[in-house]
């Protein structure tokens, strides 16, 4: 069996795109992946012609050292996207060497470690009352685990500006009240999305008494492991970081200085399930649990299921639908086989492969459509973190 052809799909899904890839082979078997890197696509497509002129003619199932030609084969190693190109190609193995097989994903991981992967849910609000009201219809509807974005109140609900010490304010605030109002059996975070200084981020977690807050998700950016450091000596709220990594690397200072308590790994930008398994690997010797970053589709929630169900260290795995948010990443036309969410879980099937079929025809039909996250600033014009 050889690779005859890697093809990518932009398609647009909700309010993004989804890079899908899809890896032919001469027998007709093939697999899907997707790249995690959203809104700078045409890098990874470019990224991914490279690879593809080099892997048309191998064999596909020879996972590992496809993954390690494609690593080392070059000067300048690594970074997000190739690590993003990397990630769907050896998805899209996985799926088709599976499929091969018979077999669940999950089967060539190690089998399965348990019946159904546990999701937190995420809701945002633009009062102090909605927030708590969309956090009792979670927890109402069977939710045990909820994570609030950034609070929309005053500049926060600008689309291109955004005050950290406003924020923090409100979201310090709104939080404790939520607390207050349902209990301390709610397991209950919020993801700052990097936009904050170590000051800010000490600040607002001091603002809130403690047991607020079970977990604090990406609240500075990740360039510089000694900035979480000093973070992590001025305040006790584990963190949850790690979505932006693209590889064990990145995640080794993290692991190994007692930083991240939670290892936020997206299997579509780490490098695909190949190097999502080691990561788990060293997560597990620092006793830390993996809660996936899964804010795609059915693509990359398949493999992240799949990943999932496979390791011991997990804890919940992200996903972006719920009673108090519908991004219509599921497109039930675009994508007619995925998996189905039970309640506040998935549970783990024995389909073979990922679990998950494109409408190719449909897909085809799709071209490029350019996006672009908000440029956020101050109110002194200066430009901030997104």
């Amino acid at each position: 069996m050889l690779i005859t052809d890697i093809r990518p799909f932009a398609v647009w899904v909700g309010h993004r795109n989804q890079l899908l890839v899809k890896v032919e082979t001469d027998e007709g078997l093939y697999g899907w992946g997707e790249s995690g890197l959203s809104g700078r696509e045409l890098a990874v497509m470019g990224a991914l012609q490279h690879y593809r002129a080099f892997l048309i003619g191998r064999d596909p199932r020879r996972i590992g050292a496809l993954w390690q030609e494609m690593y080392r084969s070059q000067y300048f190693e690594g970074g997000r996207v190739l690590a993003a190109a990397m990630s769907a190609i050896d998805i899209a193995l996985y799926d088709l060497n599976a499929k091969a097989l018979g077999v669940p994903v999950y089967q060539l991981l190690g089998g399965k470690q348990r019946d159904f992967v546990p999701c937190f849910a995420h809701t945002e609000a633009l009062s102090e009352a909605q927030l708590i009201e969309n956090v009792r219809l979670l927890l109402d509807s069977g939710w045990t685990v909820v994570r609030t974005g950034i609070p929309h109140v005053g500049n926060v609900a600008s689309e291109t500006l955004f005050e950290p010490r406003e924020s923090i304010a409100a979201a310090a605030a709104w939080l404790t009240r939520v607390r207050e109002s349902v209990g301390s059996e709610l397991v209950l975070g919020i993801d700052y999305h990097h936009r904050l200084s170590v000051a800010e981020a000490a600040s607002f977690c001091q603002r809130m008494p403690s047991g607020t807050l079970d977990f604090l998700e990406e609240p500075i950016r990740d360039e510089t492991p000694e900035a979480y450091e000093a973070l992590r000596s001025m305040v006790t709220i584990p963190f949850a970081i790690g979505e932006e990594f693209p590889s064990k690397w990145a995640f080794l200072p993290y692991l190994e200085r007692g930083i991240a308590n939670f290892a936020r790994i997206d299997v579509c930008n780490v490098g695909g399930l190949t190097e999502a398994m080691k990561v788990a690997s060293l997560a597990e010797a620092h006793y830390i649990d993996l809660m996936p970053h899964n804010p795609l589709g059915p693509v990359c929630t398949a493999a992240t299921i799949h990943l999932s169900a496979a390791v011991p260290n997990f804890s919940w795995m992200e996903v972006r639908t719920s009673p108090t948010e519908n991004l219509n990443f599921y497109d039930d036309t675009l994508f007619p086989v995925q998996h189905r969410l039970d309640g506040d879980r998935f549970p783990v099937g024995d389909a073979p492969g990922l679990g998950v079929e494109v409408n190719e025809e449909l897909a085809k039909q799709q071209t490029f459509k350019f996006s672009e996250p908000p440029h956020l600033a101050r109110r002194d014009g200066s430009y901030t973190n997104w």
